[in-house]
């Protein structure tokens, strides 16, 4: 699966062989994020509800480097289709779900053309590595619910 960097974006696709009731259940519980982020960044939920709803917020303990703790507030949500959420910086990582013949086609974006500092986070090469993360994340949900046979 391949990557794209445009207009402040980073976003890949790709398919699992699960309902989009299903992907979206795991998605919409922070307590399970570590089981499915490729960044290796999540370490665990410190706080919030098992299922996420618009204007939810949610305490991750996290590690770049240095283990810190951050607070993500849900902007977006649609049951079984979207969710996305941001901390401080107002950059925003967004889950789409499509459902298609062989499962769902899991569509996440890291989306920092909208943050406080998107030349920073261009400067930081930030993009460069989501696009990795990402890429592991779509992987691990594929472990997680299957992949359809060919894709």
């Amino acid at each position: 699966m391949r990557a794209t960097i445009a207009d402040g974006k980073v976003t890949a696709s790709a398919v699992v062989a699960a309902p989009p009731a299903e992907v979206f259940a795991l998605l919409a519980n922070p307590h399970r994020h570590n089981e499915f982020d490729g960044s290796g960044s999540v370490q665990s939920t410190l706080s919030g509800p098992d299922r996420l709803a618009l204007g939810d917020t949610f305490g991750v303990r996290m590690k770049i480097g240095l283990p810190y703790r951050i607070t993500n507030h849900v902007v977006e949500f649609e049951d079984d289709r979207r969710i996305a959420w941001c901390h401080w910086a107002r950059a925003i990582w967004r889950y789409e779900l499509e459902p298609v013949p062989e499962g769902t086609r899991v569509t996440e974006t890291f989306d920092y053309g909208v943050s406080r500092f998107p030349k920073g986070i261009e400067k930081l090469k930030f993009p460069i590595a989501n696009a990795k993360s990402i890429r592991d994340t779509l992987g691990r949900l594929q472990e997680i619910f299957g992949a359809p046979t060919g894709g």
